[in-house]
């Protein structure tokens, strides 16, 4: 008997319902894991510094970089707005620069794949479509989104839009061809069954293809991520002129270690809850897919 996602834009009954796979660690266990890596690598870093090998002024161990917490805070504000200078606005100035940045992330992610599902759909269903889009296409694919921020600038000027659009680049190519991609690969046993059950096209697509090719989406979107956090940096430092991007910016004109680090810690944060966010809508979203195993585990 072949079984087809034809239920998922439903409840799954209880027998259907996802198993966590055996040795699948739990939240308790991943965030204790989680907790020893990073620590560790705190360690080995706090152990250079104590044996020498690692410069304080350009190598600040973390004790270092997160101790002078009020001094540090002092260069983010609560405005976006370019060219006012940062004060001493506290911890609300990190939280509302960290909403900024992340907003802009939010944005291009979502308009570049909803962008990328409907371009890809389009190219795979349409053949006059594909014809002429998928050339072009594949020409702009291999370019660099960094190298998209000078057309940025000049098409929106300078504010958020050209860091939003370099997040949307990024994502935008890679959903498209994904799509395409996974199109091409449903298992037409899954087609077939549907038919023989009645579903109309809309049904055939919205519950079969469509779930079909969601896992792939999914982990497309998740391999991108890290792409868009990067690319938002330059745009911000360059095109916007606020955010932690420009944040990193002063910080490398003034030679400050300490800001440099402790700007990269909160990145790194906030890279880390954005996938660890993802990971938990996937778990739960796709609840059809069985846990893999991995090759040889």
């Amino acid at each position: 008997m072949v079984a087809i996602p034809f239920i998922a834009g439903r409840k799954p009954p209880a027998r259907l319902a996802r198993v966590p796979a055996a040795g699948s660690p739990s939240f308790l266990g991943s965030l204790g894991w989680a907790v020893l890596s990073i620590g560790l690598f705190a360690g080995l870093w706090e152990f250079a510094w104590a044996v020498g090998w690692a410069d304080p002024l350009l190598l600040p161990p973390p004790h270092m970089f997160l101790s002078n917490f009020d001094r540090t805070l002092s260069y983010f504000s609560n405005s976006n707005r370019i060219g006012v200078a940062a004060s001493g606005s506290g911890l609300g100035g990190l939280l509302a620069t960290a909403l900024y940045t992340t907003l802009r992330v939010v944005a291009g992610l979502a308009l570049g794949f909803t962008a990328g599902l409907a371009v890809g759909a389009l190219v795979h269903y349409v053949r006059i479509a594909r014809n002429l889009l998928m050339p072009t296409i594949l020409l702009l694919t291999p370019i660099s989104p960094v190298a998209w921020l000078p057309v940025a600038i000049f098409l929106f000027g300078i504010g958020n839009v050209p860091a939003v659009f370099l997040v949307f680049i990024t994502i935008f190519f890679a959903i498209v061809l994904s799509t395409a991609a996974q199109l091409e690969n449903v298992p037409r046993s899954y087609l077939n069954v549907a038919r023989i059950m009645g579903a109309s096209h809309h049904q055939l697509f919205w519950r079969v293809v469509f779930p079909s090719i969601l896992p792939g989406l999914f982990m497309t979107l998740r391999l991108n991520l890290f792409a868009a956090w990067m690319v938002v940096l330059i745009a911000e430092a360059v095109g916007v002129g606020s955010g932690l991007g420009q944040i990193t910016s002063v910080a490398r004109s003034t030679f400050n270690a300490q800001l440099t680090f402790f700007t990269m810690a909160v990145i790194g944060v906030l890279g880390f809850s954005f996938d660890w966010s993802l990971r938990q809508v996937q778990r739960r979203l796709l609840w059809w897919t069985a846990p893999a195993a991995g090759a040889g585990r």
